[in-house]
């Protein structure tokens, strides 16, 4: 008897098991199905809000972007450290500059696991050299053109603007550039060359994993710290009559060794060109990673003041808020920010660098010609945020940040077309206005996904991002991003 029983329940128990492997099953394709369907509903949404702006093609927008440019080489971080026998650190270290191979380590180190951006000069031009040649040889290494000022332009030309890139180049480097770019600069027979580490998300090296696909770029460029292009570009500036002028690529000043006043002399000399285009020239500052305080400080004294527009991510923007409030720099930031901490940063952001705009107007007597900042973009993995002044001259918010967004999975995947089985989306399925308490909750709609409502003197616009599950390149992601969001706003 208690054989039988025994056989029964191993039949049935064997039943109940293929059944409950069946109902899992069946969830996880039909939660599969819902999600893909989700997916699709937000894309959908998303081209749409992008579509609801055109551009003309008969008149097209004109752009000045500087400065400098590079050829980048792009290589798998993990695999060229274990080719140079660079072990992973002990000890994850931050440094403002590259010395020697530990330094480096440890520096990577420092950035890999969290998955954040950054960017530093290599002092020790041997170890380049060899970081170089090494990368020459990788397996699946690739060149492109870099710098943001560069990948900025082919962004907006790409996007239907006529563009003035100011830069020095070499023949070659000039001969693959779009045909709507003019180039205005000095030529220089090799151009430098930016070293690109590019790994994914999960990617290991010894006890370190990232927990999100990201870059760390080195270099030991000689001539763009330097800005050599500015004058040549200065003078094209008036007939050329653009639309819209756009400042990058000034963190290759960073930690570059400068004679005493060297640095704080060019920027002031950059604050006159920006001073001197008319008001009614919309003036865009793209950030990047800056690590040295004097610089961010001279930053703030000759060229913010200048800029009506700012763009960023998540790492620059409590850097440049810390700097603000008269803290230190923050190097490391969280690399996944929630919405709310974001939009709080941002307002500060805001706040602070009008009140410092009133400030110089009333103390210069009116005679300042600092400009009042009326627009601030932040890109994120998983968002996309814009504040616009009310009133001012940058118009189509919405359909700006919606561009943003898809720019931002078209980068990275490497594909104008849009794979939603290829993407995922991280962003909260709501989120919180800001941390005060009580604050507005504000749910993700699959049919209307770009978020915008009217605080203060300014509107805000929140857009979730289709994050890219099949890298092909994350380098150049914010200046895309950045100069995508602008073609809409001009």
């Amino acid at each position: 008897m208690e054989g039988g029983v025994r056989t029964s329940w191993m039949k049935y128990g064997s039943a109940i098991s293929l059944f409950a492997a069946i109902l899992a099953f069946w969830f996880r394709s039909t939660g599969n199905e819902v999600l893909d369907e989700r997916l699709d509903i937000v894309l959908s949404s998303l081209l749409r809000a992008e579509s609801k702006v055109g551009m003309n093609q008969i008149a097209r927008p004109k752009v000045a972007i500087g400065f400098g440019g590079c050829v980048d080489l792009l290589v798998d971080g993990v695999t060229l450290l274990n080719k140079m026998g660079l072990s992973p650190a002990d000890q994850p270290l931050h440094h403002d500059y590259i010395k020697n191979a530990e330094e480096l380590s440890q520096s990577f180190a420092y950035f890999f696991t969290p998955g954040a951006a950054a960017e530093r000069f290599v002092l020790n031009e041997t170890l380049f050299s060899e970081l170089v040649e090494v990368s020459r040889d990788l397996p699946g290494n690739r060149w492109s053109i870099g710098g943001n000022a560069p990948v900025m332009a082919g962004r907006m030309a790409t996007e239907g603007c006529d563009v003035l890139l100011g830069g020095s180049f070499s023949s070659d480097f000039v001969d693959v550039l779009s045909r709507h770019i003019t180039v205005a600069g000095n030529v220089v027979e090799e151009p430098d060359i930016h070293l690109i580490l590019e790994y994914p998300s999960g990617a290991t090296w010894g006890q370190y994993s990232s927990r999100r696909a990201n870059r760390y770029i080195v270099h030991s460029d000689d001539h763009n710290p330097y800005l050599a292009s500015m004058e040549e570009f200065s003078k094209k500036l008036k007939d050329f009559n653009p639309d819209l002028l756009v400042v990058g690529g000034l963190q290759m000043m960073d930690n570059f060794p400068f004679q005493s006043g060297e640095r704080s002399a060019l920027l002031s000399r950059l604050s006159e060109v920006l001073s001197t285009s008319s008001p009614a020239l919309g003036v865009h500052f793209e950030m990047a990673s800056f690590v040295e305080e004097s610089i961010m400080q001279d930053l703030l004294q000759y060229v913010i003041p200048q800029a009506d527009s700012l763009g960023m991510n998540e790492q620059e923007l409590p850097n440049l808020l810390s700097l603000l409030k008269g803290s230190s720099i923050a190097v490391l930031s969280d690399p996944n920010p929630r919405v709310a901490t974001v939009l709080d940063q941002m307002r500060e952001v805001y706040r602070m660098v009008n009140r410092r705009h009133k400030d110089a107007v009333a103390q210069g007597n009116g005679r300042t010609r600092s400009r009042p900042l009326t627009r601030l973009h932040v890109h994120t993995l998983a968002f996309q945020a814009m504040i616009v002044t009310r009133g001012s001259q940058w118009k189509n918010t919405m359909s700006a940040t919606a561009k943003a967004s898809l720019t931002a999975n078209r980068h990275v995947c490497g594909s104008d077309h849009i794979d939603p089985s290829k993407a995922r989306l991280i962003m909260d399925d709501s989120f919180a206005v800001s941390r005060r308490e009580g604050s507005v909750r504000i749910p993700l709609r699959e049919s209307r996904p770009v978020s915008c409502w009217d605080e203060d003197d300014y509107q805000i616009c929140v857009a979730p991002v289709l994050v890219c599950t099949h890298v092909y390149q994350t380098a150049g992601g914010g200046d895309n991003i950045s100069a995508a969001g602008l073609v809409l706003q001009i």
